[in-house]
């Protein structure tokens, strides 16, 4: 679904902007929430901050399992986050789709691969947003824009719906 939003930050990928409702309620009710560009959407290009790796794979056909579980639990989507090309970087720089703001200290960069979703949370845009780290990718924009950022231990949280999990990548 297409909507206009506000985005003071530039945190949102450029282009239309995709939203996905509540599946059910929950213990999420009433709350907003962005995925990093790295994240399946179904119908939707996963660019991976990248214009030819979106030109080249199309569009996924399923919602990656932690979306989904968020929706389930009442959890409203407002849209895909901006990432460094390929989730390869400490600045938050995408030549493609721009460089977000640091709502914090807008002279400084927002930091890390997940800078589009740090500079939506420190916006106040929506209550949390996923990112994915491997080397920093959320902690160093979560430092950068003065706020919390959490990376789980791994296999406690689905990668289905993630580049390494989708084996036509």
């Amino acid at each position: 679904m297409n909507m206009v939003r506000d985005d003071p930050a530039g945190a949102y990928v450029p282009g239309p902007a995709v939203e996905r409702f509540p599946l059910d309620t929950g213990p999420l009710a009433g709350k907003r929430f962005a995925v990093k560009d790295l994240f399946d959407i179904a119908g939707v290009a996963t660019t991976y901050g990248n214009p030819d790796w979106a030109r080249t794979h199309p569009p996924p056909p399923a919602t990656a399992p932690v979306v989904t579980t968020l929706l389930e639990a009442g959890a409203q989507l407002t849209g895909k986050t901006k990432t460094v090309e390929l989730a390869y970087g400490l600045t938050g720089e995408n030549p493609w789709h721009g460089t977000p703001l640091n709502p914090k200290a807008p002279t400084r960069f927002p930091g890390g691969s997940s800078c589009g979703s740090a500079a939506a949370v420190a916006a106040g845009m929506v209550d949390f947003t996923l990112g994915s780290d491997t080397g920093g990718s959320v902690r160093i924009p979560a430092s950068y824009c003065g706020i919390y950022g959490i990376r789980p231990s791994y296999g406690t949280l689905s990668l289905a719906g993630r580049p390494a999990a989708r084996p036509e990548l």
